[in-house]
Order: C-alpha cells, then structure tokens, then sequence
C-alpha cells in the first residue's frame, strides 16, 4: 500500500478485508468486444440532467490527470466512480453513477444522509472494494466513463480500464487523497461537461463557509487539531492536506504546522505515540471516533489528561456515525460539506 493510499484507507474503513482484481484485460476486452466500442443507450442505473431541461455541453472535452489527459467525446451516459467520495459531485450534477466501490460496507449508495435523496430507490453496482477494483463488473457495465479523483489508482489500472473506457484519473498537481474538493469537482463537472454547475456548486459551498467565518470570527484566532485513535497508545493527527483538516480550516480556524512536520512523506496523517501527545495541545482539538469505548480510551490516558485542551474542556468528541457529522467533514464534498456545517458548527460554538 502507498504513503499516500494508507492514511485514507486506514482512516475511513478500518477492518473491511482487501479484495483482490477479478479479470485481466483479456477478460476485460471479451467482456467489452474489443474494447473501445461504447454503449449510446443510458444505464437503468443512470440518469442525465436533474431538471431534465439543461442543455448539453459541447464535447470533445480534455481532462488532464495524474496519468495524461483524457479526451471525451461526447456526453457520457453510463459513468462508474472509483474514488471514495467521487459519487457525491457526481449525484451533485444530476447524474447517478451505474457502478461505485466499496469502502464501509455499508451501502455507500445509500448510507449518509446528504446523498440518500439522490441516490433514491437507486442502488450501483459494487465494483470493488477501496483500490482494487472489479475490473470484469466494471467491463460488464461498459461505461463510457471512469471517473478516480479521491483515489490512489495506479498506472497498471489506469492502462486496463483504458483499454475499453475512458478514464480520468486523481489530479496531478496532488499527492494520492490531496487535491481539494473544488478541483476535483471541477475535474468531474468538466468529464461530464457541465463545467459551469460544477462552478456553481463550488460558489455556492464557498459561500457557506464564508457566512460561517462572518459568523464567528473568533475562529480565526484559534488553533485546531482533527485526530483519531483507533489502538490502544496510539492516536493519529491529520495534517493540512486531509480532508478533515481542509474542512476546519476553511471555516476559519488556524491548523498547526507542527502535524504536518510530524507525518511521513506523503501521508496525511501523522501518527503519535501517547508521549507525542502534546502535539495535540491546541485552542481546539475535534476527535473523530466510531465509538464511546473509543472516546472513554483516550480519556482516560494519563498523558492526554494533563493536556490543557483537557482540562479545560476545549476538546470535541464527534462521532463517525450515528449521527453522520464525522463522516460529513471527512468526505468533505459540495453534498455532505453543508450537512457538516450545520452539525459541527454549533458545537464549536459552545466550546468557550
């Protein structure tokens, strides 16, 4: 596993087993019949315009990524997202994505709340789990368009699906699980050429976060931490190209350099030991836990009890789920941020 595809992977589903490649590309190419021949009639499982009234956006269109660029000739129809979070911009513009991956096990369709009323009674196919994609389901659906943002896809993936779909892969000006939500947003509006309600939806998230900073303009002074714990003496602290930490920063909070020096080369996280702890000593400190035997774990650790963030009661315990604000923030995408914002917004603001 890459630098960069662990801390993603580690962080969002923790003990779900690996699944491994199903088909080669002669499988692929069978499954396809050639290969570069794509189907013009919709998906059941896809739909176009949510008002049904926007007009088409001229193609060809050019996406560069991590691998090239990709040219798309026309509209796609039948679209498959391999990025953990990919499906939420895509729903965002109306189109339902025939095949996601997998990476809660938990109906990712239909689970979170922000995304469920697009999704309706519609459910994708499931074409891997985390990384390893299903390339013969993936085949079987004959996408005119994969679509990998949040995702560590590597080259010999990319050159397999290539050979009978077009691909766009994670941005490269990013490491794997770095690029901000609004250029990935942007790389998806421009793959289904609707670059101007990918604009739009980008305008309108900065304009939530923006209306939050107004509101409370003493986070601005504050220093914040986003970390997790999922062992016993060892904690994780998320640096600034996370998610996690992307999303409080944009709210106006200050994040603290010293994470980022801690973590590897690479990684978006750096992990603690209970004596690296005071890393964690910040004006705000949100930990994003699954569970209250988690929360209780970390409270009841020596060293964290001496910490001021402590003791004052300057420290956020935020579930993952139940209810969803945890896994809102770490998607971070224009569907879950605004559902974000109205959970984790109130209870910064108590905190004193």
């Amino acid at each position: 596993m890459s630098a960069g595809a662990r801390p993603a992977l580690a962080r969002f589903a923790r003990s779900a087993p690996r699944v491994a490649v199903l088909a080669v590309a002669a499988l692929v190419l069978a499954a396809c019949g050639g290969g570069t021949e794509k189907s013009d009639s919709p998906s059941p499982s896809t739909t176009s315009a949510a008002d049904g009234g926007a007009k088409p956006a001229a193609f060809p269109v050019t996406v560069a990524h991590k691998y090239g660029s990709t040219t798309i000739d026309k509209e796609p129809k039948t679209i498959v997202t391999l990025g953990l979070s990919d499906q939420d911009a895509v729903l965002a513009l109306g189109v339902k994505p025939a095949g996601a991956v997998d990476w809660f096990k938990e109906k990712p369709y239909g689970k979170w709340p922000w995304a469920k009323d697009k999704w309706g009674s519609t459910q994708p196919e499931i074409v891997g789990e985390r990384d390893e994609y299903n390339i013969e389901k993936i085949a079987a659906l004959k996408p005119d368009l994969v679509i990998a943002q949040y995702s560590g896809m590597k080259k010999e993936q990319y050159d397999t699906l290539s050979k009978f779909t077009k691909v766009v892969a994670q941005p490269k000006e990013h490491p794997d699980y770095g690029a901000p939500w609004q250029l990935m947003t942007q790389q998806i509006g421009k793959a289904l050429g609707k670059d101007a309600e990918a604009a739009q939806l980008i305008a309108d998230i900065d304009t939530r976060f923006k209306a939050v900073r107004e509101k409370h303009p003493e986070f601005a002074t504050k220093t914040l931490a986003v970390a997790d714990s999922f062992e016993a003496g060892k904690y994780s602290a998320f640096t600034k190209t996370d998610p996690k930490a992307i999303f409080f920063s944009e709210l106006g909070f200050k994040l603290k350099p010293e994470i980022d020096t801690l973590a590897k080369p690479g990684w978006n996280v750096a992990e603690l030991s209970a004596e690296k702890l005071n890393v964690l000593d910040v004006d705000r400190l949100v930990w994003v836990t699954s569970s209250t035997e988690a929360n209780d774990r970390i409270k009841a650790e020596p060293l964290y009890k001496k910490l001021k963030v402590n003791q004052e009661k300057r420290d956020l315990f935020v579930p993952y789920q139940d209810p969803d604000i945890g896994a809102a923030f770490s998607f971070n995408t224009v569907l879950s941020i605004p559902y974000a914002i109205d959970e984790i917004e109130p209870l910064l603001a108590a905190v004193k």
